[in-house]
């Protein structure tokens, strides 16, 4: 996986302004953000997937522009190809754990009476150990089943790559640590490239092979 962002945008609240100057390339398959809350990092992730327009600059994935606006490219956030893992997970609390899954295909099987049925469901189930839980609903299941649930609806359309925002914030502490070492070792055995934004070191530690600091919307390099 190569990624390469040079982005800027110009934010206005009130009579407060907060200017993103992000820049860096990488050819790695485990992109760590690092910083504190307010940084620019959330803004970063939003900026691949889609979901906030840069004022000026340019986003590669692997030689493909999914934004320049010298060239005035914008691929619209359906056809990036990229999977949003947010910090709440955002599951559907109406559907079940497969009828979640099955919403992240990009036609869609959630309205069938047996989502589970479906071929990629079934192999995102199995992945994550899930079959047990599959008609469940998200109140029903642990924070670790909610999360293995999120990441299994993410990587079912099999993105380009993963976009994970605070992927353990909503986790127990005594969590966190185990679910650091399965997201890991999924990742090693799948190969899906990950970018990750977090305030916390333990994440670094556990999952950093790249790693950028931002602050105050940048990145930082130490002098």
């Amino acid at each position: 996986m190569s990624v390469d962002i040079h982005i800027n945008k110009r934010l206005r609240a009130n009579d407060r302004v907060f200017d993103l100057e992000i820049a860096f390339s990488s050819a790695s398959d485990r992109i760590v953000l690092f910083g504190p809350s307010g940084a620019g990092k959330s803004l970063t992730l939003k900026a691949v997937a889609g979901l906030m327009h840069p004022d000026q600059g340019r986003i590669r994935l692997n030689q493909r522009t999914l934004f320049d606006a010298a060239q005035q490219i914008d691929i619209r956030t359906q056809e990036r190809n990229v999977a949003y893992l947010f910090q709440d997970y955002a599951l559907f609390p109406h559907l079940t754990v497969a009828q979640n899954i099955a919403f992240g295909l990009q036609r869609g099987c959630f309205n069938l009476r047996r989502p589970a049925t479906h071929p990629a469901v079934k192999k995102w189930l199995a992945t994550f150990e899930l079959n047990a839980i599959a008609n469940s609903y998200p109140g029903q299941i642990s924070g670790g089943q909610r999360q293995r649930t999120a990441l299994a609806r993410a990587l079912v359309p099999e993105p380009d790559i993963l976009l994970l925002d605070e992927p353990f914030a909503a986790l127990d502490l005594s969590l966190r640590a185990h679910m650091r070492r399965e997201l890991s070792e999924l990742q090693q055995r799948l190969h899906v490239p990950m970018l990750i934004i977090t305030h916390d070191p333990a994440d670094v530690d556990a999952l950093g092979e790249a790693v950028f600091e931002v602050r105050d919307g940048r990145i930082y390099t130490p002098a």
